[in-house]
């Protein structure tokens, strides 16, 4: 017995394997993506179920961290102002102490060259405007070394030499 099998019939068997392959391949992909997309689901469940409550908890620790920050926030406001009026306190008594203290200055060189010139000259109108001279320009020489040190203070404090109570010494002059 002899089987006759053309061609064509032959490709029709072997298309027919071939399709049932193929067919078999998609069943097995779309199995693997069903158990793929089953895992999915599991981990975004599980995911839910983990991740909410630490987002509610980071929720209340940053309402925690801002009432915090609040808080320190009122106390660098006092400190600035504490600092702002000790400013001006230090700056009040120094003006207050700072004329007097260059009058006396000025008074000691007027009364030393004064009294110099009286003995150097016998004359006591060279030697009061000797004085006056001298005690002036003692004044005028302390008032200067003030300022420069006011100025290196308030620079070196706030990085410039203007600023409130800089404007030109202490203004009890």
């Amino acid at each position: 017995m002899t089987i006759a099998v053309t061609t064509s019939q032959a490709l029709d068997v072997v298309l027919a394997i071939f399709l049932v392959v193929v067919g078999l391949a998609i069943a097995y992909a779309f199995w693997r993506l069903g158990v793929l997309f089953s895992q999915l689901r599991d981990t975004v469940e599980h995911t839910e179920v983990e991740v909410l409550p630490v987002v509610g908890k980071t929720g209340v620790t940053l309402d925690h961290v801002n009432a915090e920050l609040d808080k320190i926030d009122v106390m660098t406001d006092s400190a600035v102002d504490a600092v702002t009026a000790i400013d001006r306190a230090v700056r009040a008594v120094s003006a207050i102490v700072t004329a007097p203290i260059e009058a006396l200055a000025g008074l000691a060189a007027a009364f030393r060259h004064g009294v110099s010139s009286l003995i150097a000259h016998h004359d006591v109108q060279e030697a009061v405007r000797t004085a006056q001279d001298a005690g002036t320009r003692r004044m005028e020489d302390l008032a200067d070394q003030l300022d420069a040190v006011d100025r290196r203070s308030t620079g070196a404090t706030r990085g410039t030499g203007a600023g409130p109570g800089t404007s030109g010494g202490s203004g009890a002059r």
